[in-house]
């Protein structure tokens, strides 16, 4: 089964790292966006299982992005990504949507595939359960 993933981040030198590293770990790119407002547009076009985000954008940061998506029907598994190092609880994180967070400098080590894999739990929406991710 393909995985499909929308890539959000204002640096177009990143996002191509991302891509290259999902597609090397099975995945497959739909999308890329440079600002929260064209991942929105994006994640509703394209309909993707998985949504790399990250947390500092021009026009609207990565969680208000996946607090959006997550008032939305079927909303993608959403990983955010950054360099700060801040740390979020996973409540925080579960409450705007977000299965985990990967710090941009471990992205080539972490599991993507099991990240955004279907057979994870997933949440059903606002309303359901919250299950993030490791």
């Amino acid at each position: 089964m393909c995985i499909n993933i929308v890539v959000v981040d204002d640096d177009p030198g990143f996002r191509r790292i991302a891509t290259t590293l999902l597609t090397a770990r099975g995945l497959r790119v739909v999308a890329e966006s440079r600002d929260g407002a064209s991942a929105l547009a994006a994640v509703r076009a394209h309909r993707p299982d998985g949504l790399l985000l990250d947390l500092h954008l021009p026009d609207l940061d990565g969680l208000s992005v996946a607090r959006r998506l997550t008032e939305e029907d079927a909303p993608p598994r959403i990983v955010l990504t950054s360099t700060d190092k801040s740390f979020w609880s996973q409540e925080e994180l579960s409450r705007a949507g977000i299965e985990s967070f990967v710090a941009k400098d471990k992205l080539f080590d972490a599991d993507l595939r099991g990240l955004f894999a279907p057979s994870a739990p997933r949440r059903s929406g606002p309303a359901g359960p919250a299950g993030p991710g490791q």
